[in-house]
């Protein structure tokens, strides 16, 4: 900063003595680095370092208990191919319970004709599996034990469609 006179002023850095406010001043040095083997630095490094364990574990602890956890799933797996044995891509696979008529979950098989769903254990499920030029089908599927459910289908061409 200049003045009218063109004398450079300089402001004084203003020191404070809280440790804190050192601590955080500045971001930590590496492991390899001299002043983390020493004094304060390398205390809040260790006591940042367990408080992140802490609290990770705490945060796994806490998505365990929680009812929407993905602990009692299960992973239904399917295969699709055409009548020919080829991977049938873009083939829509809806899921609904068996007791319920409207369809809760939905997957489009990949480029390889390979699709993952994630359904809540212990209910039984109907499966409704439709292709562009083939026949739907539908299959059951009991949900009550285990945790995944591999499942592969051969789609029938329609009547007078292109296979």
């Amino acid at each position: 900063m200049g003045t009218k006179w063109g004398k450079r002023t300089t402001r004084r850095k203003r020191r404070t003595s809280s440790l804190i406010f050192e601590i955080f001043r500045r971001p930590l040095p590496p492991f390899c680095h001299p002043m983390t083997r020493r004094g304060v630095p390398f205390a809040t490094l260790v006591l940042f370092m367990a408080a992140g364990v802490i609290l990770a574990h705490a945060a796994a602890a806490r998505d365990q208990n929680k009812p929407n956890s993905h602990a009692h799933d299960v992973v239904i797996f399917a295969s699709v191919f055409n009548s020919q044995g080829f991977a049938l891509p873009s083939a829509k696979v809806r899921i609904r319970r068996a007791d319920e008529g409207k369809f809760r979950w939905e997957a489009i098989s990949d480029s390889r004709g390979e699709l993952g769903i994630r359904v809540k254990q212990g209910a039984e499920y109907e499966l409704t599996i439709g292709a562009r030029g083939c026949k739907s089908r539908t299959r059951k599927i009991d949900a009550r034990e285990g945790s995944r459910e591999d499942l592969t289908f051969q789609m029938e061409p329609l009547a007078g469609g292109k296979p």
